[in-house]
């Protein structure tokens, strides 16, 4: 098998990172990863909202989709005050107690961006004996304007979307480290996924669909659509999920997930029993380590919209540990990233038909 991130993947992944992607405003990032994909699949198309698939195999009775989604939490400008500072909305479940002292970046309807900062008063002017806590009502943008008729000259208007300024950075040589990992690692590992099916010059008994879909962070639309337009018969979805061994977090209420320990294989009532114990199969033959964990109800991720869609997909989670969730420091671990992409290649050559994954066997 071919190396599994090389360097040119590794660069690929830096770009598609720093490039933004907020929910609703996902081109940039979008375009990145198309245009890396490009060369290992057979076509791509796009939806009218952003999703992205790539097509290997066109044309087969049986459609495998693997997926991720493109976008990033962000913020909406929503209020403007007399002397230009700058109210927001979340777009997504931005974390506003990381808030204060970020940079930001606004990005205009004319294409420019605008860098700000998310002010917060000294901690010796902050009430004493009573330590106030950023809230959604307290913090604001300044963008060095004095009144709100230079914010608006700057081209900022109430609805433009705002990220975080940060990028990409890697950690004692195996931790990557930026903003967006949730979940664009997705659309990295299902790229890397096509780039060895091509590189290995293996051909599919049925049509493979890499789909990279939009608006996940704010109700799994992009993913609504995409099964909807594709009508796959089996799913297999890539996203992250918690490291449960830092602070403040119940590992028995989020269950136990350890950065190096392998990627999640969960269990949830739209996951299908029979899919998951397949892939559990797959990572046992192929001598790949891999942790469990179980979802109450939903999933949260856009396996829930491929599972209850077109009369039932056969869908499995597949989840990558990271570290630090909604914040600008999320952080996954390379070999488990490298897990992933092997656990769902190996998978995809051991699917022959839907009628492996009947509930009911004659």
């Amino acid at each position: 098998m071919s190396k599994l991130i090389d360097k040119k993947s590794e660069n690929f992944l830096e770009k598609y990172l720093n490039a933004p992607s907020p929910t609703g405003y996902e081109q940039q990032g979008q375009k990145v990863w198309m245009d890396y994909l490009s060369s290992f699949v057979d076509q791509i198309e796009t939806d009218y909202y952003g999703s992205a698939y790539g097509i290997i195999n066109p044309g087969k009775d049986l459609k495998v989709v693997i997926e991720a989604h493109a976008d990033e939490i962000s913020w909406f400008v929503n209020y403007i005050t007399d002397n230009g500072l700058i109210h927001v909305i979340r777009n997504g479940g931005s974390d506003h107690q990381i808030a204060p002292s970020k940079r930001v970046k606004i990005f205009t309807e004319k294409g420019d961006v605008i860098p700000g900062v998310f002010g917060w008063p000294a901690i010796h002017t902050r009430k004493s004996g009573k330590e106030q806590s950023p809230e959604l009502d307290n913090i604001t943008i300044d963008v060095g304007a004095s009144s709100k008729k230079e914010v608006k000259k700057m081209g900022i208007e109430v609805g433009n979307v705002i990220i975080f300024d940060d990028e990409f950075t890697i950690l004692n040589k195996n931790k990557y480290v930026c903003r967006a990992l949730d979940n664009r690692m997705g659309g990295f590992m299902i790229s890397q996924v096509a780039r060895l099916l091509k590189e290995n010059k293996i051909e599919l008994p049925y049509t493979l669909y890499v789909v990279n879909s939009v608006q996940e962070e704010v109700g799994l639309y992009g993913a609504t659509m995409a099964t909807q337009n594709i009508q796959p018969d089996i799913a297999i979805v890539t996203d992250v999920t918690h490291d449960t061994t830092t602070p403040m977090i119940d590992p028995k209420k989020e269950g136990e997930g350890k950065l190096g320990a392998g990627p999640m294989v969960f269990s949830a009532p739209s996951i299908h029993n029979n899919l998951r114990r397949m892939i559990q199969d797959t990572a046992d033959q192929n001598g790949i380590k891999f942790q469990r964990g179980a979802c109450s109800r939903s999933s949260g991720t856009d396996t829930d919209a491929f599972a209850f869609s077109n009369g039932g997909v056969v869908s499995a989670l597949i989840s990558l540990p990271l570290r630090y969730m909604h914040t600008t420091v999320e952080m996954v671990q390379k070999e488990d990233v490298e897990a992933v992409i092997q656990l769902i290649y190996h998978s995809l050559l051991n699917i022959e038909s839907k009628e492996q994954f009947k509930y009911f066997k004659d």
